[in-house]
């Protein structure tokens, strides 16, 4: 039996993590091939400029204001790859969606990360997403949660990304 190629643009792979290897940053954990790597925290859209792990809670939509699902990153600086890190700080029991996306500089984007998601407190999960050969990433986004699962307001959970060659 044939194995389906994956697309190039594809994650390359999802692992579960326990919250202690999250908080290190994952240098030796990647299983890309064996070769040096050089990763840097890329820092949040609206952060304070003293820590580049944002720390959300999943609110509500409404009329008056925006709901709190999306996080940008920006990216300064050309990359190989990127290193998407979640990690749950709260529970819930819900299921809810997280997305993931690079967004290029003539405006559009690629969506490298979808899947629901149901961690359990202290628990977390990285993925890897391979920049696109002829575009250049500006900004990274992190999307948890949505207006169809409103089950899972109150979650709150921590994010970073790693930009990497």
């Amino acid at each position: 039996m044939t194995r389906p190629t994956p697309s190039p643009h594809a994650p390359r792979r999802t692992r579960l993590l326990p919250l202690s290897l999250l908080a290190c940053g994952l240098a030796g954990l990647s299983s890309l091939p064996a070769r040096a790597q050089t990763c840097q925290f890329l820092s949040p859209v609206g952060g304070n400029g003293t820590t580049n792990i944002v720390t959300k809670t999943i609110s509500p939509g409404n009329p008056l204001g925006r709901p709190n699902w999306n996080t940008d990153f920006y990216v300064t600086q050309p990359y190989s790859f990127f290193k998407f890190f979640f990690t749950a700080d709260s529970s819930v029991s819900a299921t809810y969606p997280i997305q993931g996306y690079l967004k290029f500089t003539d405006g559009s984007n690629l969506q490298v990360i979808n899947e629901n998601f149901a961690p359990q407190m202290g628990t977390g999960r990285q993925w890897d997403a391979s920049a696109v050969p002829g575009k250049t990433v500006s900004q990274v986004n992190f999307k948890v949660g949505a207006s169809s699962n409103m089950a899972a307001t109150g979650f709150t959970y921590r994010i970073s990304v790693q930009g990497c060659n």
